[in-house]
């Protein structure tokens, strides 16, 4: 364990830092609030216990939080929203790499031109989906909001939130992937 107070406090700058993307990236993966505040505690923990120096903290987090998600739904033996899509439909499409650049924190000119590029782009492609879908794709991806508390708000159920949120994941993914091929070529 680290027990260098000078470097634990740059850890817990740089985890304030992007805190509530964190957090909303968190929220919108899990069903229960309780369990997205469990998931952040467990990675800030083991942020904290990490021997070697971490470059980049808001990508080390959103790393560790989609591991620790990934265990906890094996675990649980709960089907996340990514298993409504076929392998065919998954493909390569980068999600975690595009959820880090869009909410960590950039660490070079280059990365923040990126991240401004990726948000104009989302932003454009939210405006195309229909009203409904984009408001359930912002607010449970980038507000945090679970579905449940969405449900209870609106007034639709559940299934009906999910099945327009998978369809905006549909088109996002198809809307945002000419974009994504002209930045690894």
């Amino acid at each position: 364990m680290k027990s260098d107070a000078a470097g634990d406090s740059l850890l817990m700058t740089a985890l304030n830092a992007c805190r509530s993307r964190l957090t909303a990236f968190i929220r919108g993966r899990t069903a229960v609030r309780e369990d997205a505040d469990d998931v952040l505690q467990e990675i800030t923990w083991q942020l904290m216990k990490v021997e070697q120096p971490v470059e980049n903290v808001a990508a080390w987090l959103f790393r560790a939080a989609r591991n620790e998600l990934t265990d906890r739904s094996r675990k649980k033996k709960e089907l996340p929203l990514s298993s409504f899509f076929t392998a065919d439909e998954e493909g390569d499409f980068p999600e975690d790499e595009l959820a880090e650049t869009l909410f960590g924190v950039a660490q070079t000119p280059e990365e923040d031109y990126l991240k401004s590029l990726l948000w104009e782009e989302l932003n454009d492609a939210l405006a195309e989906l229909p009203a409904a879908q984009r408001e359930v794709f912002e607010r449970t991806e980038l507000e945090g909001l679970s579905y449940k508390e969405l449900a209870e708000e609106t007034g639709d159920s559940v299934q009906a939130l999910l099945s327009r949120k998978h369809k905006a994941v549909l088109f996002l993914r198809t809307r945002l992937r000419s974009l994504y091929d002209e930045l690894i070529e």
